[in-house]
């Protein structure tokens, strides 16, 4: 690892527990505009877990102490209940569709990250996974807390735990096959973050509008990338939220992620082109193995200051 690595886990590494809540509130009190905290999350068919995390946020992070000031969940196209069940939990519910009508939404997180940024107001955006079990609100005021508290943090995510089942710190595939391996041999300066691809992080909106948003799964190696180059490692940190337990996808669903992350990372090496991007699978059928090619996401957004929209929202 990297001297300048090693400096920065003793600096920018923290717990939840370093900074206590009244830490918190009071530093909102001192500078109330600058300080104003969004929580998004990004939903597709979790209606059996978006529900009770809108909750906690609400009780523990909006009602008894005034942390967070807007909680909004995107839809990106739903089939169960998922925004009914948010909307009763108390979330501002936004449809991906609804948001910024003119440009056609293509699928992905990434694409409703992006968008997340024309239907929220908070200086601080905290982006949190609509699947996570037992969820705690240290993963919000965790992660907003650095941010909060000192003016130099621009980005910060969340570090935790992910059992696979009944294994401990077995989870995150793709982030120790894929992203780890990637980062340590090109951004080696990033080596010192524990979950890259976690779903959980906050950053402020003067740097989210900077950068450009890959649409599909590789948005979160993507965004880590570009703002090392945009503010730099020191500006960058990682808080120890705990545990982190989600539902689980199966291997051909992390086969396409990791072909999207590289694509994510070739971009940013070379702003180069795959010779073909498609990634192709094997399933058995009754008659031996079928191939069936998926499609790499290969589009990315620009960054939202050049939107006009999103210029003239902020003008105003």
């Amino acid at each position: 690892m990297l001297e300048e690595v090693e400096r920065w886990l003793t600096r920018r590494s923290w717990s939840s527990g370093d900074r206590p809540l009244h830490q918190l509130t009071d530093a909102r009190a001192a500078d109330p505009r600058r300080t104003s905290v969004s929580v998004v999350l990004p939903a597709l068919n979790e209606e059996a877990t978006v529900g009770a995390i809108v909750a906690v946020i609400r009780r523990e992070l909006m009602e008894k102490i005034r942390l967070v000031d807007e909680l909004v969940v995107i839809d990106s196209g739903s089939t169960d209940a998922t925004a009914a069940v948010a909307r009763a939990a108390g979330a501002r519910v936004v449809h991906r569709d609804a948001i910024l009508p003119r440009i056609p939404a293509l699928p992905g997180k990434g694409e409703v990250l992006w968008r997340s940024l024309l239907v929220t107001s908070g200086e601080i955006v905290c982006f949190v996974d609509a699947d996570l079990k037992d969820f705690s609100a240290d993963f919000v005021s965790g992660t907003v807390g650095p941010l909060l508290t000192d003016p130099a943090v621009q980005f910060v995510k969340a570090m935790y735990d992910r059992p696979l089942g009944d294994s401990a710190g077995q989870g995150g595939r793709v982030t120790e096959l894929v992203a780890r391996p990637l980062l340590n041999l090109h951004w080696p300066q990033l080596a010192g973050f524990v979950q890259p691809l976690g779903g959980e992080y906050a950053v402020r909106r003067s740097l989210l509008e900077r950068l450009p948003f890959p649409v599909g799964y590789g948005v979160e190696l993507g965004l880590l990338v570009d703002a090392l180059h945009t503010v730099g490692l020191d500006a960058l940190g990682q808080v120890d939220v705990g545990v982190r337990r989600h539902r689980h996808q199966d291997g051909q669903a992390l086969g396409r992620m990791a072909a999207a992350i590289y694509r994510t990372a070739q971009l940013r090496l070379s702003r180069g082109y795959l010779v073909r991007p498609a990634l192709t699978q094997f399933e058995r059928g009754e008659d031996g193995f079928v191939a069936r090619t998926h499609a790499v996401d290969t589009e990315e957004r620009p960054p939202m200051r050049e939107i006009a929209e999103y210029a003239e929202r902020h003008a105003a």
